[in-house]
């Protein structure tokens, strides 16, 4: 199923019905009083987060949502009947912005999380509300007030602990394979991933978190370029970054150090937040160098960036190195739940 990151729709609360004008006509009873009911109030929208939902697809076909609106008061003091509460499911990950105001409503991450975005309307008043001593038999009534509509954009991040950035072609639907039993398309030419796959990797019998598979990326993708910003909000909401860098391009002008440093400053450009999140260096396709091949390949890489924290070879392909890349996101991610100190002061052993 394709992945719909965003959608926008139209909510409409009900309106509450109108209050009713009557007297009480009953027989030998004199001057039986205004009687008209009160109208029942509307239904307001809610939205509410669902586990059982990973899309926005849905909502490429239903796009308009309304509550039930109020009936109208009756004779003999009946209030009408209120109408009910809408409840419209999105996935878990969602946030939720006015489209006309650009105000940022809500933003919905754990399942039941309930907010309502539509107001309903009033219920209005019948004609006893009005009574009086000196206006004993009032011929005013109200009517309902309109329930409130809306224009809501939604957009949905994916959630997962460990996100997969690198340029197209760097291996990571390949790594995503590898280490969980995430399907995505694999093809030996760029931007094979369209859209962002989610994968389990398990590490032992009881542990396991979240990869995410994002989309390559190139420079200027923060101002659009390539696959462009639509899926740069997909990591935000991971707690680590996997950088893949192709050791071992088949273009020999390509240089892995640059486009490091590329992506790096992508992420800056896009979202200071994003670039503190903590990123270590994965060399990938370490299967295509012998063993001092690679060891001068990497030496050259990592003087040439200068880089300081964790740095991974794996093979996505054998799988090389995937098991203990595995083992150190486990211990950082149980760490950080721990709340024993951050992924970025984590030193693995690599």
């Amino acid at each position: 199923m394709k992945f719909v990151d965003e959608a926008t729709i139209r909510v409409l609360a009900g309106n509450g019905g109108h209050g009713c004008l009557s007297f009480r006509r009953e027989k030998y009873v004199e001057r039986g009083g205004p009687d008209g009911g009160d109208g029942g109030h509307g239904g307001s929208v809610y939205l509410v987060a669902d586990k059982s939902l990973n899309t926005l697809a849905d909502f490429r076909v239903a796009r308009k949502f309304k509550a039930q609106g109020g009936q109208g008061g009756s004779g003999r003091n009946k209030t009408g009947r209120s109408g009910d509460d809408l409840d419209v499911m999105i996935p878990c990950g969602t946030t939720v912005n006015d489209v006309d105001t650009g105000e940022l409503i809500c933003d919905l991450t754990e399942p039941g999380q309930r907010q309502k975005v539509a107001e309903a309307g009033k219920g209005g008043l019948g004609n006893p509300r009005f009574k009086s001593s000196v206006n004993r038999a009032p011929r005013k009534t109200t009517k309902g007030t309109q329930g409130e509509a809306r224009h809501l954009l939604l957009e949905l991040k994916v959630l997962a602990d460990v996100g997969l950035l690198g340029m197209p072609n760097a291996g990571k639907s390949t790594l995503i394979t590898a280490m969980s039993q995430a399907k995505p398309r694999i093809a030996d030419y760029p931007f094979t991933t369209l859209h962002p796959n989610l994968g389990v990797v398990r590490v032992g019998r009881l542990q396991s978190f979240v990869m995410a598979d994002i989309p390559g990326l190139i420079e200027g993708a923060s101002t659009g370029a390539g696959l462009g910003i639509r899926f740069l909000k997909h990591l935000q909401r991971t707690r680590l970054l996997l950088h893949l860098v192709d050791i071992a391009p088949l273009d020999p002008k390509a240089d892995p150090a640059h486009e490091v440093q590329a992506l790096a400053q992508e992420l800056a450009n896009f979202s200071a937040e994003l670039a503190e999140i903590p990123r270590w260096l994965v060399i990938n396709k370490t299967d295509l160098l012998s063993d001092d091949d690679l060891a001068v390949a990497r030496e050259m890489l990592l003087q040439e960036l200068d880089w300081e924290g964790p740095v991974f070879a794996v093979s996505a392909v054998t799988g090389a190195g995937t098991e203990a890349l595995g083992q150190a996101v486990i211990q950082a991610l149980e760490l950080v739940n721990e709340e024993e100190f951050a992924i970025e002061d984590f030193d693995p052993v690599t």
